[in-house]
C-alpha cells in the first residue's frame, strides 16, 4: 500500500529517524521549563537522547541500575531509594492480614518481611495469599518461605536479580493449581510488555474465556497488575521469574509452539484490521490459525486503526521475537499485513525497520514472494524520504521479481514506484509512461486499488505540465474507481487530489465538498496528517469564498493537530491565523 501523490506535499512532514526526533525532542523543550520523568530505564544510553539541553528543564530518572554515565558525564545526582524499613514492611502486610494475626507474632512478621527482601511487590504477594488461609500463623509462614529458600539455594547468585525474592515468588507459585502455574509462566514468553486477552488465549492455547479467568486469578494473587480493562502486565522482576519456570517447567517444544501461537495470532488479527480499514491493499499468503482464536469483529476501518495503536508495540515486539526465534515466515509476513498503519500514521522508522527485517527473513528463507513485498515497501519508504537512488534499486529489484513470479499488483507497483521517482525529479513525461504502464499492469491483473492510485498519479503528472482537463479527468475517475471497491479512506485521498485540480480550473464549490469529505473520513479514521492535508486547502477555498470564520476554524484546527503531530510547519499555520481579522 502507498499513499497517493496526488496531494502536494509541502506541509507534510514525516516521523524522523532516532536521532533526528531526539533533536526535535530537544527543541521542543528549548526554552522551557519542563519536568521530564524517564521510568524504568535500562541505560545510560537510553536516557541519553532524552536529556533536554535547556537548563530551565529537570530530569527525573528511575532505574534499578545505578547508571553510571550519567553521574560521570551528564553529572546526574543520584538519589538510592532503599526497601521499605522492618516497620513500613510490617504495617504493609497487616493492612491485608490484619493487625490481629501480626501482632500476635511480631517476630515471626519481622521475619517474613526480611524474607520478602522489604519489597512492596513481594510484601503484597505474601499478603494476599496468607490473607486467603486465616488459620495460617505467621511462624508457620515463615517455615514455608524458609523451606522453599532452601530448596532453590543453588539458584542463587551474587549477580541474580531474583536472589531476594526467588523463595517468595516460587512458594506462591507452587501455591497454585497447575492450570495457574501454566498461565504465569506461559506470560514470560510474551514478547510485548503488555498483554490483551486474547494474546494471552493464543499463548496459554486456551479459549477467551478460559484465558480471561486465568489471567483475573493471577491478577488476584498479585501476580499480575491489570493496568485497563482486559490489559495486563508482569512486574519485571515476576516476568524474570516466569521465564525462569518456563525454561525449568516446560518442554523446548511447549515453549516454541506457545509462541508461535501468539506469533499467529498477531499476524493473523493485524491482517483482518487491514482488510477492515484498507480492505483492498495487497494481500500475501498468511499462516494457518489452526486452534488459535483469530478475531474478525472489527467493524470499521476506524475500529481497526484503534486496535493498530493499542497493539503496536507489542507488533514491533513480535516481529524481532519472531526473527530472534528462526519464526522467519511470520517475520516476513508480518511487516506486510501492518505495513499501511505504519504508513498512514507516519511511524516512519517503525515502517522502514520492519521491512528490513521481513526482507531478512525472506531471504534466510529463499522466499521470493517474501522478498519481493518488503522490497517494494522499503522502495516507498526511500522515496518518501528522497533516497532516489536507493527507491529505484529496490523498485527495479522488485520488477524483476514480480514478473519471474506473474504478481501482478507487485509489478505494478513497481513500475509506478520507478514513475514516483521520475516525478519527485520533475521528469514528467517519463513518469507519466511508467505510470501509464503501471495502469495496464493492474487493469490486466484486475487490482482495482492499484489502478485507481495509477490514475492518480496520472492526473498529478498532468496537472504538473498544465493539463488541468486531463488532471481532472484522471482524479475524477480514480475516485469512482475507490467507490467501486468501498475503499472509504483512500477514496477520501483521491477526493483531497481532485480537489487540487479543481481549485487551479476556478472549481472551487466542488473543490470544498470534496475536502470537507475527506475531512471528516481522516478524522473518523484518526489519521491526523492527512486531516491537517485537507484542512489547509479548504481553509484557502473558504477564505477566498468571504468565509473567514471558517477559514479560522479550519486553520486552527490543523495548527492543533500540526502540534500535537511536533509538525514544524505549525508555526506556519499560527501565523496564517494571526493574519485573519476578527469577524466584526
Amino acid at each position: 500500500m502507498r499513499r497517493s501523490p496526488g496531494v502536494r506535499s509541502q506541509p507534510y512532514t514525516w516521523r524522523c529517524e532516532t536521532d533526528a526526533q531526539a533533536a526535535l525532542f530537544r527543541s521542543l523543550l528549548d526554552g522551557k521549563r519542563m519536568l521530564v520523568l524517564i521510568d524504568n530505564a535500562s541505560s545510560s544510553a537510553q536516557v541519553r537522547q532524552l536529556l533536554p539541553a535547556s537548563p530551565q528543564c529537570c530530569v527525573v530518572v528511575t532505574s534499578r541500575s545505578a547508571l553510571p554515565g550519567l553521574v560521570a558525564r551528564e553529572g546526574a545526582v543520584r538519589v538510592t531509594l532503599d526497601t521499605l524499613s522492618p516497620e513500613e514492611s510490617v504495617r504493609l502486610l497487616s493492612e491485608a492480614v490484619g493487625s490481629a494475626r501480626i501482632e500476635a507474632k511480631s517476630s515471626s512478621a519481622l521475619r517474613v518481611a526480611e524474607l520478602c527482601g522489604h519489597l512492596p511487590l513481594a510484601l503484597r504477594v505474601v499478603a494476599e495469599r496468607a490473607a486467603g488461609r486465616p488459620r495460617l500463623s505467621m511462624a508457620e509462614l515463615v517455615e514455608e518461605i524458609v523451606g522453599e529458600q532452601h530448596r532453590l539455594d543453588a539458584l542463587a547468585s551474587d549477580e541474580d536479580e531474583l536472589t531476594d525474592v526467588r523463595a517468595v515468588f516460587s512458594w506462591s507459585y507452587q501455591a497454585l493449581d497447575p492450570a495457574l502455574r501454566q498461565a504465569f509462566r506461559r506470560l514470560g514468553l510474551h514478547a510485548g510488555g503488555e498483554i490483551g486477552i486474547e494474546a494471552a488465549a493464543a499463548l496459554m492455547g486456551i479459549g477467551v474465556a478460559g484465558a480471561k479467568r486465568r489471567l483475573r486469578a493471577l491478577a488476584d494473587a498479585h501476580l499480575l497488575q491489570e493496568i485497563t480493562v482486559n490489559r495486563f502486565r508482569l512486574h519485571d522482576l515476576l516476568r524474570s521469574y516466569s521465564v525462569e519456570r518456563a525454561l525449568a517447567d516446560e518442554t523446548q517444544e511447549e515453549r516454541t509452539q506457545a509462541v508461535r501461537r501468539v506469533l499467529s495470532w498477531y499476524l493473523l488479527t493485524a491482517d483482518a484490521a487491514r482488510r477492515a480499514y484498507l480492505p483492498y491493499s495487497p494481500a500475501v499468503p498468511l499462516v494457518p490459525a489452526g486452534q488459535v482464536e483469530v478475531t474478525e469483529a472489527f467493524a470499521d476501518g476506524p475500529e481497526a486503526m484503534r486496535w493498530f495503536e493499542t497493539e503496536r508495540l507489542n507488533l514491533l515486539a513480535a516481529l524481532r521475537q519472531a526473527i530472534e526465534l528462526g519464526q522467519y515466515d511470520i517475520g516476513w509476513k508480518l511487516p506486510m499485513a501492518t505495513t499501511g498503519f505504519y504508513e498512514l500514521q507516519s511511524h516512519v522508522s517503525d515502517w522502514e525497520n520492519n521491512h528490513r527485517i521481513g526482507l531478512q527473513s525472506a531471504l534466510a528463507l529463499g522466499d521470493p514472494l517474501g522478498e519481493a513485498t518488503n522490497r517494494v515497501m522499503l522502495g516507498d519508504v526511500a522515496w518518501r524520504l528522497g533516497r532516489w537512488v536507493e527507491a529505484t534499486d529496490m523498485y527495479e529489484h522488485v520488477a524483476r521479481l514480480a514478473h519471474d513470479l506473474s504478481v501482478g499488483w507487485l509489478e505494478g507497483f513497481a513500475l509506478r514506484g520507478l514513475g514516483l521517482v521520475q516525478e519527485a525529479q520533475e521528469n514528467f513525461d517519463a513518469a507519466a509512461e511508467l505510470f501509464d504502464s503501471a495502469l495496464s499492469v493492474f487493469r490486466s491483473s484486475d487490482f482495482r486499488r492499484g489502478e485507481g492510485m495509477s490514475l492518480l498519479s496520472l492526473g498529478k503528472c498532468a496537472r504538473s505540465v498544465g493539463d488541468l482537463s486531463s488532471a481532472v479527468a484522471y482524479g475524477a475517475e480514480a475516485v469512482a474507481t475507490f467507490e467501486d471497491i468501498q475503499d472509504t479512506w483512500t477514496v477520501a485521498w483521491g477526493k483531497v487530489a481532485l480537489a487540487e485540480s479543481l481549485t487551479d480550473l476556478g472549481r472551487r464549490v466542488e473543490a470544498v465538498a470534496h475536502l470537507r469529505s475527506a475531512v471528516e473520513v481522516f478524522r473518523r479514521f484518526g489519521d491526523q496528517r492527512s486531516e491537517t492535508l485537507g484542512l489547509l486547502p479548504l481553509g484557502e477555498l473558504l477564505l477566498e469564498s468571504g468565509d473567514a470564520d471558517g477559514a479560522r476554524d479550519c486553520w486552527s484546527k490543523a495548527a492543533d493537530l500540526q502540534e500535537a503531530l511536533r509538525d514544524p510547519t505549525a508555526t506556519e499555520t499560527r501565523a496564517r491565523l494571526a493574519g485573519l481579522e476578527p469577524h466584526a
